[in-house]
């Protein structure tokens, strides 16, 4: 019975299970218990945000609409008076500055004191993407506008008392604790307790923060990192016995050994065989500098099983490259490797990583450059500024720099995607290489002319006597 049980039970799908850790540490998840499906913070703006990184405290302050007809302003009036009084003393912030209960605020607390076995899912392209939870956090309305009404009275109320009451004498019994085990286990259920752990959110104060919209640019930037980008590690799975056995034991060929006598920056065809998707990229890209995806794909073909799919080499291209008119080029930080140098001048990889960034980003805007725009704007030495123009682009015969390879129209209509991707990421870079341009780039003044100075000196005496 159990076998035709398992004959039956047959295998309708296989889905690919990849763990990503790009935001292992810094995601967590916001649940709202009093609000609904319906009732939600999906369209609602955010007026301020504040943290407490140490004890993971998540403050947001909600825009509340006014303007509605169904929000009594009478209240909203009565609450903020409450709440901050007539006058604010010296250095004191007023709760609602417009005079009205403009805003509500959310504070959080933690759902579960262990969330290792919790996990955020997405689900693209048949395969699923998890990421580790660093906590869970519920957000209820925080009701301190009426604390704070409560201690504002209790402090008119003092000052307005001139006699101060003495305090009665009371018993005290002192009592003296033995150094030991209970002892521990008292100090550690004191750590552990709740009134510790207000005392040590008290201690921390608030961190302000800047709040993303979930469609900003952004955001979308962020939530790219919830898929892996190591997915190489598990297509060993996905092989069979032979090729797998294969994999391990390569064959013996007059490829073998080759590594050996070619210089240190040139990678034999069978090495690169061995390398997964990710770093074979990296290695074409970073050699050819610039490429279509009709020739990247042609030569992972090569590389690899000629079976390879032109979807799993789109989804692993964005991870190393960047598209720049319909062509492919490196990441700088392929190009120049950390705690590296350059040649002539000994540039630290990372202005160097800082200057190629801007002049790809430039490109993607005008069709030419000039290497003097570029030393300008990004403060390096001419050897630099024309290394980092070698590696996307070409001097012409009007000795202006273009890229190595013509737009690639028909591979933009094709992935539409990808490029409105590829914008994302300009457009929120993009005020900081314009903060560059406008930085660095030199003042023009107006030279006076001979004439004018010789007039000038004859025409003040004339202003003079009238």
């Amino acid at each position: 019975m159990s076998n035709q049980c398992t004959d039956d039970d047959i295998v309708v799908e296989e889905i690919p299970v990849f763990l990503s850790k790009n935001l292992q540490e810094n995601l967590y998840l916001f649940q709202y218990p009093t609000k609904t499906q319906i009732s939600n913070f999906d369209n609602s703006n955010v007026i301020n945000c504040c943290v407490k990184p140490l004890n993971q405290e998540v403050k947001v302050d909600f825009a509340l609409n006014t303007e509605s007809n169904f929000y009594d302003r009478f209240k909203g009036e009565k609450f903020a008076l409450a709440s901050d009084g007539k006058t604010q003393a010296k250095g004191e912030r007023p709760t609602y500055k417009r005079g009205i209960m403009d805003k509500q605020a959310f504070i959080s607390t933690r759902s579960l004191d262990d969330v290792d076995k919790y996990v955020v899912g997405i689900f693209s392209d048949k395969e699923l993407h998890l990421t580790p939870l660093a906590n869970i956090l519920q957000l209820r309305p925080s009701l301190s506008h009426f604390d704070k009404e409560d201690k504002r009275i209790k402090a008119e109320e003092k000052a307005l008392n001139d006699e101060d009451d003495e305090e009665e004498l009371q018993q005290v019994t002192v009592k003296f604790a033995k150094a030991g085990v209970g002892n521990k286990k008292l100090k550690t259920k004191e750590k552990q307790g709740y009134a510790n752990f207000i005392k040590r959110s008290n201690e921390e104060s608030w961190c302000e923060t800047y709040w993303h919209p979930r469609k900003s640019p952004t955001a979308e930037l962020e939530r790219q990192k919830l898929f892996a980008t190591n997915q190489q590690l598990n297509l060993a799975l996905e092989l069979d016995s032979h090729k797998y056995v294969r994999k391990l034991l390569p064959d013996d060929g007059k490829d073998q050994g080759i590594d050996a006598v070619l210089p240190p920056k040139v990678i034999s065809k069978a090495r690169l065989k061995s390398m997964s998707l990710v770093d074979q990229l990296k290695v074409v890209l970073k050699d050819a500098r610039m490429l279509t995806f009709e020739d990247i794909f042609s030569i992972l073909q090569e590389c690899n099983d000629s079976s390879i799919s032109s979807e799993k080499v789109l989804r692993a291209l964005p991870q190393v490259g960047v598209l720049i008119h319909g062509n492919w080029v490196p990441q700088s930080d392929i190009i120049y490797p950390a705690d590296m140098l350059s040649n002539s001048n000994g540039v630290s990889s990372e202005l160097m990583i800082r200057a190629r960034d801007y002049v790809l980003f430039r490109f993607s805007r005008v069709k030419y450059l000039y290497r003097r725009q570029v030393i300008t704007a990004t403060q390096l030495p001419p050897d630099e500024a024309a290394e980092v123009l070698h590696s996307v682009a070409r001097l012409n015969s009007e000795k202006k720099w273009e890229l190595l390879l013509t737009p690639n129209k028909e591979f933009e209509q094709r992935y539409p995607e990808l490029l409105q991707r590829q914008e994302m990421v300009w457009r929120a870079t993009e005020q900081t290489y314009n903060e560059m341009d406008f930085e660095k780039s030199p003042k023009r003044s107006r030279k006076r002319s001979i004439r004018e100075s010789r007039l000038q000196p004859a025409q003040s005496p004339q202003r003079e006597s009238s």
